[in-house]
């Protein structure tokens, strides 16, 4: 079997994996927390994506690996890490803490995304030898990370209509 389809095999099966796991143990326990907290939790992990900047450490990957894939993996992969702290140090400021959980989130989805894409274009299946160390990140990783942001997101989508159904029984109850 070729390392591109041993990548692309644990690939899928790290999403699987993770959305086993993700389902057995950590979505009953996000649905029934305050919204607040969950976007909190999720904040935590993807705090740590500052490990991202080990893309670029020779010694680390291979020589072959493309500089413009790890680059871009790296540097975004810390902004989101960023952005997420940040979340975390304003939660008492809950504009500037909700602004951050959106920040972090959409630049952290663009990133995978991108990523993604950019691991298509420069044929990074075939060369996934060249990520030495970090063979583990998008196999094991990063299919958590994107399972996250998309809780994430529809938290963010289901906290604002459950706000605006509530802002509309208010209005509702103050006009009879």
């Amino acid at each position: 079997m070729s390392s591109e389809v041993i990548f692309q095999i644990q690939l899928v099966l790290g999403y699987v994996a993770w959305l086993l796991c993700f389902g057995v143990y950590v979505w009953p326990r996000l649905k029934v927390m305050d919204h607040l907290e969950a976007q909190r939790a999720i904040a935590t992990v993807h705090s740590f994506r500052f490990f991202g900047l080990v893309f670029m450490l020779p010694g680390v990957v291979g020589p072959n690996l493309p500089a413009g894939f790890a680059a871009f993996a790296a540097y975004y992969d810390f902004a989101t890490g960023v952005l997420a702290m940040l979340a975390l140090l304003t939660v008492r400021v809950r504009p500037l803490f909700w602004l951050f959980v959106v920040a972090f989130n959409l630049v952290g989805v663009v990133d995978l995304i991108l990523d993604y894409y950019h691991a298509v274009q420069v044929g990074l299946p075939a060369l996934a030898g060249e990520l030495g160390a970090l063979y583990a990140i998008p196999i094991i990783y990063v299919p958590m990370l994107m399972i996250t942001h998309i809780v994430a997101f529809y938290f963010l989508v289901r906290s604002q209509a459950r706000g605006d159904r509530e802002t509309a029984f208010a209005a509702a109850s103050r006009s009879q």
